[in-house]
């Protein structure tokens, strides 16, 4: 398999210099998977601004997405991180793996919310009509729908690059799920 290298702010162009300059100063790190996106042009800046969008979604809400949707993609990069940032937006390491089952039993519409985007991530893109109502009876709206479906998405993204690279993870690892 071919080792793919992670760029250090030297290899890559002034435009992604830049970006790695705003990660690192609200970062404290550029995360090895954005530094890959920085090969092309144009990726890092799009993707981030894609993961940084306007969106009716609560941090909790997106942080149940990402974990969803990592967790069917089997992203252990994206795992790892997003249960650093669940555990930033409150989700208790319970709460987490739970979540990542796609289930959340401790909140009725993040529950709707994690049953749902597990159901559209395995069947890629056609959810269950049950899955739809209750989401819907949960109190979203279908712009909610929208900025989910646009969330799934751009995880999807992440998860994909990841998967094909098998970039090291330089967050802590995310536990096994039982």
């Amino acid at each position: 398999m071919k080792n793919f290298a992670i760029p250090t702010r030297e290899e890559v162009s002034e435009n992604n210099q830049a970006i790695f300059d705003k990660l690192n100063k609200g970062l404290g790190m550029v995360p090895n998977l954005y530094a890959y996106f920085s090969k092309s042009e144009t990726a890092l800046g799009d993707y981030l601004t894609l993961q940084n969008r306007k969106t009716s979604l609560r941090p909790k809400e997106k942080e149940v997405i990402n974990l969803v949707v990592s967790q069917v993609n089997n992203c252990e990069y994206c795992l790892a991180a997003h249960t650093a940032i669940g555990k930033m937006n409150g989700f208790t390491d319970e709460q987490i793996l739970e979540i990542r089952s796609g289930k959340a039993g401790f909140d009725s519409k993040l529950d709707a919310l994690a049953k749902f985007t597990k159901d559209i991530t395995i069947n890629r893109g056609t959810p269950a009509a049950d899955a739809l109502t209750a989401l819907f009876e949960a109190g979203y709206t279908e712009a909610g729908l929208i900025d989910i479906i646009i969330l799934i998405g751009d995880k999807m993204i992440s998860n994909f690059i990841h998967g094909a690279t098998k970039l090291p993870v330089d967050f802590p690892a995310a536990p096994a799920l039982n």
